[in-house]
């Protein structure tokens, strides 16, 4: 009776611990975003004229700007990193933080915590230096977790393509319908395939780094956990409309 009482509690304390990595990135970004100058409520930025001047310059350091990332200087290297955690708008954070939120707590938890974080962190780096190489002599900003996000997206279509997606459709009047996470996934791909072949070098959403992201987190998963069972439970799973 004992020992039955100790492996419950054990199992309820691994289990109240939860997706911690997940909710830490998560809360870094919210973070970073709340004392930055795109919240509007960090009064040290101004505000007016004044806050779009700070705003600009915040940007340009803490992001990437792709004709400084291979200019051969050292801190344009690390603004892959920092600009994961750099978001423009409330709707770009809380869309991003939906998906980190809905796909990455299953991918860590298949991953391992460490591993996960690895994974998050180069996945991102790697998409948006692919962005920044692929449009060189831009001086536009890149920022934002949608590389990183768009990796965990495509490691958790091969982890888990049966699970079931709760999904809001536009065009069906936001009506929520559950589809297995390989419909949706491909087809968010897809769109953003397509959107990548028709976007111009300039400020916009950086669907060329989405496709970056998902396919590296989908090889690597692939690549990773090809030999291990794959988990085919059911799960619900939010998802908006909105783009990572």
């Amino acid at each position: 009776m004992l020992c039955r009482m100790i492996v419950k509690w054990l199992t309820l304390r691994e289990a109240a611990r939860g997706p911690v990595v997940t909710y830490a990135l998560i809360a870094g970004c919210c973070l970073a975003f709340l004392l930055g100058p795109a919240s509007g409520l960090n009064p040290s930025y101004g505000t007016g004229d004044r806050l779009l001047t700070t705003g600009t310059a915040y940007f340009r350091h803490w992001g990437v700007v792709p004709d400084e990332l291979f200019s051969g200087a050292a801190r344009p290297l690390l603004t892959p990193l920092t600009a994961l955690f750099v978001h423009g708008s409330w709707l770009h954070l809380l869309g991003n933080m939906l998906f980190l939120h809905v796909f990455g707590a299953m991918t860590q938890e298949r991953m391992g915590r460490a591993p996960f974080l690895v994974f998050y962190v180069c996945t991102g780096y790697l998409a948006l230096a692919a962005y920044a190489a692929a449009n060189a002599s831009s001086d536009q900003t890149l920022v934002g977790a949608s590389g990183a996000i768009s990796a965990v997206l495509g490691a958790f279509l091969c982890l888990f393509p049966r699970a079931r997606v709760t999904s809001l459709f536009p065009f069906l009047l936001f009506l929520p319908l559950r589809f297995p996470a390989w419909i949706v996934l491909v087809f968010w791909f897809a769109l953003q395939w397509l959107a990548a072949q028709r976007a111009e070098s300039g400020p916009g959403v950086a669907y060329l780094a989405h496709v970056v992201g998902f396919s590296l987190g989908f090889l690597y998963a692939w690549a990773r956990y090809r030999r291990t069972t794959r988990v085919g439970r059911p799960v619900t799973a939010g998802e908006g409309d909105s783009q990572p």
